[in-house]
């Protein structure tokens, strides 16, 4: 019997097609939805008309932190548009001052009401997502996606791709199986019916999704060995894909030609931390996500010392270092702790990895009896962890530097007795919590989150104008973010991360 192609196609596909993506999502996001042509139009309703059915979940206004968690007001964004909420956080950078990180990522997970104009299409919540992923926080964002139920299309999307990249493939497989709203594209229905056991069916939507042009001839030969490796033994490696997906990403490492994910984005880091990837791989992986603020201090410190070095050079140098100053810690050996510490802190301040050091080991070097120019690096050192402002209250300021930096963490206006352009920002921004005028009309009209996020785009480098970089740490203070504040200019003057 003869079967029209497009009766195969829709018989396939599932009972519904999914609806259109909106905003822009990273572009290495697997095609596991269909989408419908772009022309079609889905509803005859007058534009500026929302209609949402009764007890339907909002998504921009799902969250992980509550506002007494994050002590932000529950009508954050106010009056912004949704879409120019979308833009400021899609350009927030993956990598920056850390404190200003923390903030956007703790903005990504608030539960705050939606903007005024909030739309069906969740315009902010995918752009609140797509931050999480650009950073490899693909746990917070599974989590996220969860607490909103993945049924949306868009968000499913999404909430498949970080199940793969979580490795857990059949748990992705299973709910798409159970949710009917959603069309599987046919790469994503043969990885399922393949993990489920259903070899035949997943080889015969193989050769319809070729035939009908839906797969394109090297992900076809990628599914086909996937399939059926055997068949393919002796044959040369696939070529090199430089921009996977996570399902493609997931097929090749079943066949044994698993990529390394040092070159891919964040979130495939996570995969080169399981045991299988070998320990250079983790790493590399678990610096670059100690970075990014994706996986906490002490998960990257286990990863440093769960091994003896094999080489010498780059990242060996700095586990080397680590791991001799980490037994002087754990013998409490103050003699040895002071001839290490300068050399493990100069190794972490070339990998960028100061930070995630001093929330591991501030607290515990602050109870060595250490003297002289030890101390003060040990000082320094607390300075940039959570407990700066009892580091500063508990020591005595012995330079003018440290009586510049110890007045930051206790909140109080520093006395301009340091030279130069960032430390005459930094006095001025802590003169008076004020608004600045070029943020003043956005806080008038109740746009309080998007005034915060242009703040954190200026912050976030460490390069900007001296000018800008006032007002921002003028603004954070002004809205109650003081710890924010304090630390974004701690690590300004510790850090000199200028370009």
């Amino acid at each position: 019997m003869w079967i029209r192609p497009a009766c195969i196609a829709l018989a396939l596909a599932g009972p519904a097609l999914a609806q259109e993506e909106t905003g822009t999502p990273p572009d290495w996001l697997s095609e596991t939805i269909l989408s419908p042509h772009g022309d079609i139009a889905t509803s005859a309703t007058p534009e500026e008309i929302t209609v949402m059915p009764i007890g339907a979940v909002q998504l921009d206004a799902v969250g992980l932190l509550t506002p007494r968690q994050t002590g932000l007001p529950a009508d954050l964004w106010g009056g912004s548009s949704s879409a120019t909420l979308a833009s400021l956080f899609r350009a927030q950078p993956y990598e920056g001052l850390p404190a200003i990180q923390s903030m956007t990522m703790m903005l990504a997970l608030a539960e705050v009401n939606p903007p005024e104009d909030a739309a069906p299409d969740s315009e902010l919540f995918l752009a609140r997502l797509d931050l999480l992923l650009e950073r490899g926080a693909i746990e917070p964002a599974r989590s996220l996606m969860e607490r909103a139920g993945p049924t949306a299309p868009q968000v499913f999307r999404r909430w498949f791709d970080v199940s793969l990249l979580a490795g857990q493939p059949d748990r992705a497989c299973a709910a798409m199986r159970a949710n009917p709203d959603i069309a599987p594209s046919f790469p994503a229905r043969i990885f399922c019916l393949a993990r489920n056991g259903d070899w035949p069916a997943a080889a015969l939507t193989l050769e319809t999704g070729e035939a009908l042009g839906f797969i394109s001839r090297d992900e076809g030969d990628l599914i086909a060995r996937f399939l059926d490796p055997e068949l393919f033994e002796g044959e040369p490696p696939l070529p090199h894909d430089p921009v996977p997906s996570p399902l493609h990403y997931e097929m090749r490492a079943a066949i044994g030609e698993r990529q390394g994910a040092a070159t891919l984005p964040l979130a495939f880091a996570h995969s080169d931390l399981t045991a299988t990837a070998g320990w250079r791989a983790q790493l590399d992986a678990a610096e670059r996500l100690a970075r990014s603020g994706a996986i906490t201090p002490d998960q990257w410190q286990v990863i440093y010392t769960s091994r003896v070095p094999s080489a010498s050079g780059g990242v060996w140098d700095r586990v080397d270092a680590l791991q001799e100053f980490d037994v002087a810690m754990l013998a409490q050996d103050p003699g040895e702790v002071a001839r290490l510490l300068p050399t493990v802190w100069r190794a972490m301040d070339e990998a960028r990895l100061e930070v995630p050091f001093a929330e591991v080991y501030a607290e515990r070097l602050m109870r060595l009896p250490l003297t002289g120019e030890t101390a003060e690096l040990a000082r320094l050192i607390a300075l940039l962890s959570e407990n700066y402002e009892r580091a500063a209250q508990l020591s005595v300021p012995q330079t003018d530097r440290e009586r510049f930096l110890f007045a930051i963490a206790r909140g109080q206006a520093p006395e301009v007795t340091l030279r130069g352009a960032m430390a005459d920002m930094i006095a001025a921004a802590f003169a008076a919590p004020v608004v600045p005028d070029r943020y003043a009309r956005l806080v008038e009209e109740d746009r309080i989150g998007e005034a915060i996020l242009r703040a954190a785009l200026v912050l976030s480098r460490g390069d900007g104008d001296m000018d800008d970089m006032r007002d921002a740490l003028q603004l954070l203070r002004a809205m109650g973010m003081e710890g924010t504040a304090r630390r974004a200019a701690l690590q300004l003057m510790i850090l000199e991360r200028r370009g």
